[in-house]
């Protein structure tokens, strides 16, 4: 048996809405006025690029948005985007919770922009749940590249069968079992949470 000591952590859908996603859009189309299906289109083209750091936020909105002349700025529309994140409460407290109670080392494996990653760490106090934040805009790899989990598990110096892993997207808690890990595919606060204990007893 190994004590499971480590938790990994994907950040939108699990502690915090997601950054940037269709509905967003949708909404962001309402209300700045925009071809909601060109928008999309223009997305599913760089949005990977932006997740990796190879471009700002400006250019990801040049790209997607301002390809254009518009009636607003690129700060008004960034500051819609940043609005958009919320906390996961109920999460947010567990996982606090569980890293006091059983000392877990709690690591961020998550598809994130720059920009926005540094909002939310910054707005919701991340550093205080989260020890590493091994984030696509910082290290270069999205998930479902394997090799963003070696690193979060080299990063982390983490015996795999010790890692608890909690994803919103199902195929990514696939690879994470792969590794070896115990993975959850979070879908509600009240199944993880059942899981969670069930693997922590």
């Amino acid at each position: 048996m190994f004590n499971i000591d480590t938790l990994f952590l994907d950040v939108g859908g699990v502690i915090l809405t997601n950054g940037w996603d269709r509905t967003m859009r949708e909404e962001s189309a309402n209300v700045f006025d925009l071809d909601l299906d060109e928008m999309n289109r223009r997305h599913a083209l760089t949005f990977d690029t932006y997740e990796i750091g190879k471009i700002t936020l400006d250019t990801y909105l040049d790209r997607v948005v301002f390809y254009t002349q518009r009636s607003f700025s690129h700060e008004a529309f960034k500051n819609f985007m940043f609005a958009q994140s919320k906390p996961l409460q109920e999460m947010i407290d567990l996982i606090s919770f569980l890293k006091k109670k059983f000392g877990l080392k709690v690591i961020a494996v998550s598809n994130e922009g720059l920009e926005l990653m540094v909002h939310r760490i910054e707005t919701f106090d991340l550093g205080k749940i989260i020890d590493f934040f091994v984030c696509s805009c910082f290290v270069g790899l999205r998930k479902p590249d394997n090799d963003i989990y070696k690193l979060a598990l080299n990063v982390s110096q983490a015996n795999p069968k010790q890692v608890i892993y909690i994803d919103d997207r199902k195929m990514f808690a696939e690879i994470g079992s792969q590794f070896g890990m115990h993975s959850i595919h979070h879908e509600k606060y009240q199944s993880t949470e059942a899981k969670l204990m069930e693997i922590l007893k």
